[in-house]
């Protein structure tokens, strides 16, 4: 691995722990602002304090221990039950030493079983939030090149329907219109009579996919995926854009896109 992929997952790394941490600091300052757990009786620094104390270390500790579990337990919503049930006895612990340093409570084996009952619920809201900000956050976009070349002759059949001028050239996507086919490549575009689904049975060995009811891409031209609020689109090679329906994104989904 070279030294550019390296300095690129690092910083990664840090921008992921950057926003894990400024998540937490946000949770302590609306828990110090509601004060539970009787803690509103504290002076509003002391308060702010032990809860800013609690909220980032025992969120600290939870991903932690979501990132060991995270090999054994890769889907996300049973990982932050789990995740949520070990890391309560350790964040126990933690806020009992917090309470009793910053609070001045007593550090009794009581008070410890107290908590348990107290910390795992706020866990596990702390995980689930965390869980749904980062699942937001990757399914925003992401992009990759996709190598692989087109079958010989798997276009040969629906590239004799072009003129002479852009037989040749490099297929983009087919965009149905009615009974009419407009085809795009890198020659430009042209207008011919042919069904969709005909022109499909012709593209089915080609290397690309049905992305839309009306569009049909070619993967070699695909440049970026993106997918937000249940909307799909996917860039390609001459500043096209086509639609990806949620019936057709499995595809680009297997493909490795998002």
């Amino acid at each position: 691995m070279d030294s550019g992929t390296d300095r690129a997952g690092g910083s990664a790394a840090a921008r992921r722990w950057a926003i894990d941490l400024a998540m937490l600091v946000a949770i302590g300052l609306v828990m110090g602002f509601l004060g539970p757990f009787a803690s509103e009786r504290a002076p509003v620094v002391q308060r702010y304090v032990y809860w800013m104390i609690c909220m980032v270390g025992g969120g600290l500790i939870g991903i932690g221990v979501d990132a060991v579990l995270n090999r054994f337990v890769p889907a996300t919503w049973p990982r932050v039950i789990v995740v949520s049930v070990l890391m309560t006895p350790l964040v126990s612990l933690f806020v009992l030493t917090t309470e009793h340093l910053v609070m001045g409570g007593a550090f009794k084996p009581h008070g410890y079983v107290r908590l348990l009952w107290q910390v795992w619920p706020i866990s596990l809201a702390v995980m689930v939030v965390r869980a749904l900000a980062w699942r937001r956050a990757a399914a925003r976009v992401e992009t990759r090149t996709v190598i692989a070349p087109p079958l010989p002759q798997a276009e040969a059949a629906f590239r004799r329907r072009l003129s002479a001028k852009r037989r040749g050239a490099r297929l983009i996507a087919v965009e149905a219109h009615d009974h009419y086919l407009k085809v795009h490549t890198d020659a430009g575009v042209e207008m011919i009579t042919l069904r969709f689904s005909e022109a499909l049975e012709e593209l089915a060995q080609a290397h690309g996919w049905r992305v839309h009811r009306s569009w049909w891409i070619a993967a070699e031209a695909v440049e970026a995926v993106r997918w937000r609020r249940g909307v799909g689109e996917a860039s390609l090679a001459g500043g096209l854009v086509a639609p990806v329906s949620r019936t057709h994104a499995p595809v680009l989904k297997d493909a490795g896109w998002f």
